[in-house]
């Protein structure tokens, strides 16, 4: 009678361990949120710096959706990328809302009207007296034989770039002091004393 066959006994394998779910978007929305937070700082270049953030907020945000239905991993990746991609928001909008306002103030500075007193007072019988107006492109420059005091208003029309008030004494010498007011606020004054002396007030 022939002997049963001893059973035979083989290592068990163990079962196949599924690969960890990746989180493309989460990854590219952290790439796509630093990039763009890092442009946002550099003034005409942080233009770029819009599409970037706004990318970078929606791949980040669907990762986490991704997450939520444990279909992806690299949850704190992902978070980084989306916070990184907000603030890079806030910063270009800042800087829409600071280059805005600039260039309003700019267009409200250079349509308004400007009023300059030109005044020049003391001792001098006799003076000649110079001034000039730079108001946009515009230049008026005029040239008078005064006695003091004698004063001017002038209306500029737009942005004041700048002018001059120039009073020089006769033969006769004395004093002489020039001043210049914009808008009732006082911006220069000088004085000159004796014979063809010169007093200036420019740079205003």
């Amino acid at each position: 009678m022939s002997q049963p066959y001893p059973q035979q006994s083989f290592p068990q394998q163990a079962a196949p361990v599924p690969p960890a779910p990746k989180n493309g978007l989460g990854t590219a929305g952290f790439v796509l949120g630093l990039i763009g937070l890092i442009f946002s700082f550099i003034p005409i270049i942080g233009l770029v710096a819009w599409p970037l953030v706004i990318l970078g907020i929606i791949f980040a945000a669907v990762g986490l959706g991704r997450i939520r239905k444990h279909r992806a991993t690299n949850k704190g990746l992902t978070i980084t990328g989306l916070v990184l991609s907000v603030i890079g928001l806030i910063i270009c909008i800042v800087w829409a809302a600071t280059t805005t306002k600039a260039v309003n103030d700019l267009n409200t500075e250079a349509n308004r009207s400007v009023t300059v007193h030109y005044e020049v007072t003391g001792s001098a019988k006799d003076a000649t007296i110079t001034y000039s107006t730079m108001s946009g492109s515009d230049l008026s420059t005029n040239q008078e034989q005064a006695k003091l005091p004698w004063s001017k208003d002038v209306t500029a029309q737009g942005l004041l770039k700048g002018g001059t008030l120039t009073v020089t004494t006769g033969a006769d010498g004395g004093s002489a002091t020039c001043k210049v007011v914009v808008d009732g606020q006082e911006s220069k004054t000088a004085t000159a004393t004796g014979q063809f002396a010169t007093a200036s007030c420019d740079g205003f």
